[in-house]
């Protein structure tokens, strides 16, 4: 399956339901995948995301949220000034989580109380 295959069968919370019961595969992690192939969607980003993953980032909520001067501190801090992306770049990434952040984010678990 291509990613973008697997992130049109779980960008939906109805849909990680229905194939988590076919696969066994829970709804969050399902919903991790479907992050995870939004980040792969961002032209040129592809090749820092396990950086960007260990720096935290780990949905396009996370990256619209950063700052990109800061972000691109830290990727040349974690990767060396030579091999990482332009500060343009990354201001680009950021105005892409936007435009490609098409992941519905699962609603709230409502606790059930037990009565005894």
């Amino acid at each position: 399956m291509h990613t973008n295959q697997l992130l049109h069968r779980t960008s939906l919370e109805i849909d990680r339901e229905r194939l988590s019961k076919r696969t066994g595969i829970t709804p969050d992690r399902l919903y991790e995948f479907a992050n995870q192939c939004t980040l792969l969607e961002v032209s040129g980003m592809d090749r820092f995301l396990p950086v960007i993953r260990r720096l935290g980032i780990n949905s396009m909520k996370a990256l619209r949220a950063q700052d990109a001067k800061h972000l691109h501190t830290n990727l040349a801090d974690a990767i060396g000034l030579a091999g990482a992306p332009s500060f343009s770049d990354v201001e680009y990434w950021i105005s892409q989580a936007t435009a490609l952040d098409i992941v519905e984010e699962p609603e709230p678990r409502r606790v059930r109380s037990v009565i005894d």
